[in-house]
């Protein structure tokens, strides 16, 4: 199994249990995901959207309200499977070799 999959694994058993992790746990996976996705876009050649509809910014922004403001269990799980999903997605795009071309205006 490849560090993505781990990884993606690792984030869906924390969903699973997400009562039972800390806050700081929940923001450290959190925080990992964000890079990982990054990282991987990059490499397939996807640009980041940088507006409030990318995903990214919904799980910088739960992060940051992480042990601040009134997060719920189900929120963190959420985030939690959005992140996997995400990094799966990218996951298969990267093993496939597929290649992503923008147009302009995207």
């Amino acid at each position: 199994m490849s560090s993505t999959t781990e990884f993606i694994a690792e984030l869906v058993r924390a969903a699973n249990e997400v009562e039972r992790l800390t806050d700081l746990e929940h923001a450290r996976l959190l925080v990992r995901s964000v890079a990982a996705i990054r990282e991987m876009r990059v490499k397939a050649g996807i640009p980041s959207a940088r507006t409030h509809t990318d995903k990214i910014a919904d799980l910088q922004g739960l992060i940051a309200q992480i042990g601040i403001a009134a997060d719920t269990s189900e929120e963190v799980r959420a985030a939690l499977l959005t992140a996997a999903c995400m990094m799966r997605d990218l996951h298969i795009v990267l093993d496939t070799g597929t290649e992503i071309q923008m147009t302009e205006g995207e």
